[in-house]
């Protein structure tokens, strides 16, 4: 299978081009680039110094790195992020700190990871009755217990 090609703009000198570190991987790092700190309950935008030209009918989805969310009281705050291929400004990781210290996101640590996923646009259609199926309009937990 071949390789999509993705252009990537470095906006500082320090920002890192991405790499997939093993054959198969979905996701490649996102580094920071500037040390950040996340008061306790606050949000903020961590900047990666990078922008991207992802191809139509693709974007990149940003996660948190499972060591970050693991080590770090960070969680994104819009889980995950999402980059359309129109957009040519510097990608941020948008965190929240939940936890009851300060946070510092130091410049050069990996934060987050980006996937390349393809999209597709739908055809919306009004209509007057949407057709039956097994679950109707049945809301949160209709599905059972287990």
């Amino acid at each position: 299978m071949g390789k999509l090609p993705v252009m990537v703009k470095k906006l500082v000198p320090e920002a890192r081009v991405p790499v997939y570190k093993k054959e198969g991987d979905a996701g490649f790092d996102l580094h920071c680039v500037r040390d950040t700190e996340i008061a306790p309950g606050q949000t903020a935008i961590i900047p990666t110094g990078l922008a991207f030209a992802i191809p139509p009918g693709y974007e990149m989805q940003i996660r948190m790195r499972s060591g970050a969310a693991l080590t770090l009281p960070l969680m994104l705050a819009n889980a995950p992020g999402t980059v359309d291929s129109g957009y040519r400004g510097e990608v941020g990781i948008i965190v929240r700190n939940v936890g009851t210290s300060p946070c510092i996101v130091k410049n050069g640590e990996r934060i987050a990871q980006g996937v390349i996923a393809p999209v597709e646009q739908a055809l919306f259609q009004s209509v007057a009755e949407l057709p039956c199926s097994s679950r109707g309009s049945d809301g949160f937990g209709s599905t059972g217990s287990n």
